[in-house]
């Protein structure tokens, strides 16, 4: 699946913050899940394309990263 519009921004994605972002923007980091994959991006530069990985991976960052 191809995300990307020409100008390189992504299309069709529903972006969202951790619940303990304080919501005010630019200092977390956005997440777009799709099917099989996750897109993330840095929420101070939403123009640039973001990260894409496997849901496996991703999941297993998670579970990682909350030790």
């Amino acid at each position: 699946m191809n995300f990307a519009n020409s100008d390189g921004t992504e299309r069709g994605l529903v972006w969202f913050t951790s619940s303990y972002s304080s919501g005010a923007g630019g200092e977390c980091v956005e997440v777009a899940e799709c099917p099989g994959s996750v897109h993330v991006r840095d929420s101070k530069d939403t123009n640039r394309l973001g990260l894409v990985v496997g849901a496996s991976a991703w999941t297993a960052f998670v579970g990682f990263a909350s030790r």
